[in-house]
């Protein structure tokens, strides 16, 4: 079972982008869950979303796991929330920082000897889109790192999903801030 946290601040798109991502990997005929917690219900809070995927049956529907896939789109959590709560040796990370990743592992040592990936999402967001809303961005990292998708079979399939809530505009600006953090994450 494929397992992925999402650390976030509350209207960063992290709930949206787990949704999504559920929603494509569903067109593979996988078995999903998409679910967040919420400490505060303010904008702004810290939250987590999380994605399951399998192809048998899901029936855990509880918060805790053990993540494949810990994804972190507001930088100031690495340093205030246990990203690495519940890791396996073999998670990986793909942290949103506008540090390299040497930076950032001696500014945050728990993540030395861990697979760290890093990338702006924030600041593609905001070229891209016009607006900070990384959860496309981190989207874009995720499907590069975990080589679960094919990155044109995503793209196809998530701008479905977004057809159904944005203007084509949007849409097209949110795969070119997905193509660009495939593109960009190291």
């Amino acid at each position: 079972m494929l397992e992925i946290r999402w650390h976030s601040r509350a209207g960063q798109g992290a709930v949206t982008g787990a949704k999504g991502l559920a929603d494509v990997f569903a067109k593979t005929g996988k078995e999903v869950q998409a679910f967040a917690f919420y400490g505060s219900a303010k904008r702004g809070a810290a939250m987590t979303a999380y994605n399951r995927v399998d192809d048998n049956e899901i029936l855990n529907y509880e918060k805790f796991m053990n993540p494949d896939y810990v994804l972190v789109i507001d930088p100031g959590l690495v340093f205030i929330t246990n990203i690495c709560e519940n890791e396996k040796p073999e998670t990986q990370y793909i942290i949103t920082t506008h540090l390299s990743k040497d930076e950032l592992i001696e500014r945050k040592p728990e993540l030395a000897g861990k697979k760290v990936h890093t990338l702006d999402c924030i600041k593609i967001s905001l070229e891209t889109i016009g607006k900070s809303v990384p959860n496309a961005p981190m989207l874009g990292a995720l499907i590069k790192v975990s080589g679960e998708l094919e990155l044109d079979f995503f793209l196809e399939a998530f701008k479905k999903v977004l057809g159904k809530k944005l203007p084509q505009s949007v849409i097209d600006a949110n795969m070119v801030a997905i193509t660009r953090a495939y593109n960009e994450v190291s």
